[in-house]
């Protein structure tokens, strides 16, 4: 996962000051100590560290920090201030035209991941935009980069306009171009070659492309693992192209951290999209403030609350909740829960977002993405009366010893998905006989962030309002 290391070595030198009543400044400098070593591991541009330490210092040290109350917690804001404000402060989102079409060209070095990242932006913003996408394919050198794109065009069901490999990049993308205008789609990504080194070539070429094509965006594909050399990559494109934004791919690998922490520091450029895995559905906008709340251990519940609205439909949830509240919910149910759980992604990413799990990171990396799969291979084996009827195999030995050996699975595994099944429903008639005064309490509690105290079987209460509470 991206940022393990840099993350675990900041939050150690934050840790050491959160359980102190007071503050000096040898405390403070033990903890920079400690964050300049972080940084300089995860290759971050050596004056990019040398400003971050110095504004935090600088901050750090005033008298109402030193003096007041919680000064851990005040200098941890602090360094997510100054961490937010090296990674681009501000969200800079793609500039979309308000009418008519939107070009966006796709520049970088060779293996950057330029072809996929085209896929995926195509694919996001046809579903957050509801856009109309097509890909122009104008890589002609690299082996097989225009069957390459084809195939991505199919998996997603977006239009990929090739000229194969004996015409000019220049040309296929005029003829594009022309294309889409003509059939009316209003969002283009041009996929351009790239090199394994910049040469004149190359930019002579991009320069041409962005000429004809006018593009409202030049997007500089970045490869995260590149360290602070992508800082010198993204000046060399500067140079000669009107760079808009970047493209940091690559982030669920072992990914150090330097090029998202250098890059806008050292050239200007803001960092827009980031690609969080393989799968053409794995990628994000570049929020600066969630990713330092990432990097600090602090989670990212909005773009967990993102990831919920964009894959789950609200009348879907609200019927599957009614049935819970019912004390109907069955094994269809739990399939279509775990279909919704899917379609957000892996587990670990889901959990990955929730504030504190980065202490949890060994757990969280071990989490088997499976899990759901061999659930449904269990509920499969069910026949439709069983799955409607829960008590059926709760009550019959047999039943579950056909299930298991229908699944694959074993006998152990089918009554732990009973026991999940039967405590699911626990709780929602626990929380449908809850009386109005304690929803009022819990709710008023939930919201204020408080869990304190909130007990685990809610005593049966009178009196109207029953089974209106929601979380």
């Amino acid at each position: 996962m991206a940022f393990d290391h840099l993350s675990s070595r900041l939050q150690m030198g934050l840790r050491r000051l959160t359980g102190k009543g007071k503050l000096n400044e040898n405390d403070i400098d033990e903890m920079l100590r400690e964050v300049r070593l972080s940084l300089l591991e995860a290759d971050v541009n050596y004056k990019v560290v040398k400003k971050f330490l110095a504004d935090i210092k600088e901050e750090a040290l005033g008298e109402k920090i030193l003096k007041g109350l919680n000064p851990g917690q005040q200098v941890v804001k602090i360094v997510r201030e100054e961490l937010k404000k090296t990674l681009g402060e501000e969200t800079a989102e793609l500039n979309i035209a308000q009418s008519g079409m939107t070009i966006v060209m796709a520049v970088g070095l060779q293996g950057a991941g330029k072809t996929t990242a085209v896929g995926k932006m195509a694919l996001f913003y046809r579903k957050k935009l509801k856009k109309k996408p097509m890909l122009i394919a104008a890589d002609i050198y690299r082996p097989a980069a225009v069957e390459q794109l084809v195939t991505i065009g199919k998996q997603i069901d977006v239009p990929v306009f090739e000229m194969g490999t004996k015409t000019k990049a220049e040309k296929i993308v005029e003829e594009g171009l022309k294309k889409a205008k003509e059939e009316g789609y209003n969002l283009v990504f041009i996929d351009t070659a790239g090199r394994l080194e910049i040469n004149e070539e190359l930019m002579q070429e991009l320069k041409n492309i962005e000429q004809i094509a006018q593009p409202n965006e030049v997007l500089l594909t970045v490869d995260a693992m590149s360290g602070q050399n992508a800082v010198n990559v993204a000046l060399a494109f500067h140079e000669q192209l009107t760079i808009t934004g970047c493209i940091l791919t690559k982030l669920d690998g072992d990914t150090r951290g330097g090029a998202a922490l250098s890059i806008k520091e050292m050239t200007g450029i803001p960092i827009k999209i980031m690609s969080t895995g393989e799968k053409l559905d794995a990628m994000e906008i570049f929020y600066p403030d969630r990713l330092a709340d990432r990097i600090l251990g602090m989670g990212d519940v909005l773009s967990l609350i993102d990831t919920v609205t964009e894959n789950i439909d609200e009348d879907e949830m609200k019927s599957l909740a009614e049935k819970m509240m019912s004390n109907t919910y069955n094994y269809n149910d739990m399939l279509k829960q775990f279909k919704m759980i899917k379609r957000m992604g892996s587990l670990s990413k889901i959990l990955g977002f929730l504030p504190g799990m980065g202490q949890m990171k060994q757990a969280i990396n071990n989490i088997d993405d499976n899990a759901l799969n061999k659930l449904e291979c269990i509920i499969f084996s069910m026949t439709e009366k069983e799955r409607k009827h829960p008590e059926l195999i709760d009550r019959d030995f047999k039943r579950r010893e056909r299930i298991a050996k229908g699944s694959g699975r074993s006998i152990q595994e089918v009554n732990r998905l009973r026991e999940s099944l039967s405590q699911m429903k626990k709780t929602m008639k626990q929380m449908n006989q809850m009386s109005e005064t304690d929803a009022i309490r819990l709710k008023n509690q939930v919201k204020n962030g408080n869990y304190s105290g909130i007990p685990t079987k809610v005593k049966k209460g009178k009196g109207k309002g029953k089974g209106n509470f929601r979380y």
